[in-house]
């Protein structure tokens, strides 16, 4: 009989990211204790005539810090944002590129939509100028999705494995897990991975709006994402990027880096049941937290905290919650559950990715961020759960899980520990 193949381990060595309340992981870290919230008025674009006509911006954001002007102006927002997470996170990995064999180091780095700002002001000017067809030469490479991988890789010169990784609001996760499944199998020693997302542009609030999926609270714009919460009306758009380094474990200890927590179980699923909706009773949701576990070697009651895909939707909320009641039974009332989108919105194909960081603060600094803006819980959802409603709480956690959901059926778990 063939040999079995004893699998690597996963370790995140870097953390980085840039999303509407914070410009890197420590203002991040602040805001979320805080209990901040990245809503206000679109100053994008003109929203006047939109229904939605605010979101989760980036403020004060500047792509000349980070890069040079020539530099910038061949790039969309999105692959921008990518630059500055990941620059983040390899500089607080310490991981030394001129010692490592970049052959053994990839990108797989994820958007949801790509450069749909690029596109549309290229086919605005086409309009404009009387269908003259003088498109910029930069227009495919500011658009297309795997324009952020590419550039980190080219960047920082790593050679390994490198591509993007598209699917909706799961786009991240399938990125995190790709990545991990890479040095799983012995194929790459380091990968840096994430997501970066773009999306608040005339096409994006207004494809969102016509299927009535976003929050109209425009008198109200900070509290109007409100997960669980029974007024909840819709999701709110953010934008931004999340980084992490996973690296090898024996790779890591090597070279003495610090290690925030181990990737250890990751779960994939369909809902194989609707384009948009998700399934009603969460089932596929449920099969993808199963599979983590079990990917993992763990028991439910061995998970302490759930960053929930919780994007605020009348209709998305509460299946997962019958989900994580039927997969995590009487341990659900044990452990904490909460959805950082109340506070820096639904960041689409980036989502998993900054979550992904929270969780990793979670263990590291021992917070549970909180879901904020829950003033009527929802009668469909059992009280009795910890949502860790309008305040964080200060606990030891030993076991994040961090779900995320994306149009198309497309259910994504990913589970870090402490070593």
């Amino acid at each position: 009989m063939p040999a079995i193949m004893e699998l690597k381990r996963v370790v995140v060595t870097g953390i980085g990211t840039i999303n509407p309340i914070g410009h890197n992981v420590d203002e991040f870290f602040h805001s979320m204790e805080n209990c901040v919230s990245g809503a206000a008025p679109i100053t994008l674009f003109d929203a006047e005539k939109f229904k939605t006509q605010f979101a989760c911006e980036v403020k004060g954001f500047n792509p000349q810090d980070y890069m040079d002007r020539k530099e910038a102006r061949k790039f969309d927002r999105f692959t921008q944002f990518a630059n500055v997470a990941a620059s983040q996170a390899i500089e607080d990995s310490k991981v030394d590129l001129e010692k490592e064999n970049l052959d053994r180091v990839g990108v797989i780095f994820a958007s949801g939509i790509g450069g749909l700002a690029s596109l549309t002001e290229e086919i605005q000017d086409f309009e404009a100028n009387g269908h003259n067809p003088r498109y910029s030469p930069f227009m495919i490479v500011r658009m297309i999705s795997d324009t952020a991988a590419g550039y980190i890789s080219i960047k920082y010169g790593l050679r390994g494995p490198n591509y993007a990784t598209v699917s909706a609001c799961s786009s991240a996760n399938h990125a995190i897990i790709d990545s991990a499944m890479w040095i799983r199998l012995g194929k790459a020693d380091v990968m840096v991975t994430g997501g970066a997302e773009a999306p608040i542009t005339t096409p994006g609030v207004g494809g969102f709006n016509s299927m009535q999926a976003l929050s109209k609270r425009n008198d109200d714009p900070k509290t109007a994402s409100r997960p669980f919460d029974r007024d909840r009306d819709g999701f709110v758009m953010g934008e931004g990027a999340g980084a992490l380094v996973l690296e090898e474990y024996e790779h890591a200890v090597n070279r003495g880096a610090k290690i925030y927590a181990e990737l250890v179980g990751v779960g994939l699923s369909a809902d194989a049941y609707h384009v948009s909706a998700t399934h009603p009773d969460g089932a596929g949701a449920a099969l993808s937290m199963k599979n983590a576990l079990e990917d993992a070697g763990l028991i439910p009651d061995e998970v302490d905290y759930i960053n929930l895909h919780g994007t605020s939707t009348p209709v998305g909320d509460i299946p997962e919650i019958l989900a994580v009641q039927s997969v995590f039974g009487d341990h659900s009332y044990e452990m904490n559950l909460s959805s950082t989108k109340s506070m820096t919105g639904h960041l689409l194909g980036a989502a998993a990715a900054v979550e992904a960081v929270a969780c990793v603060l979670a263990i590291d600094r021992e917070m549970v961020p909180p879901t904020i803006n829950n003033f009527n819980l929802d009668e469909q959802i059992d009280p009795r759960l910890d949502l860790t409603l309008n305040k964080p709480q200060y606990k030891q956690i030993k076991c994040a899980m961090s779900n995320t959901f994306g149009f198309g059926g497309h259910n994504s778990s990913v589970i870090f520990k402490k070593l």
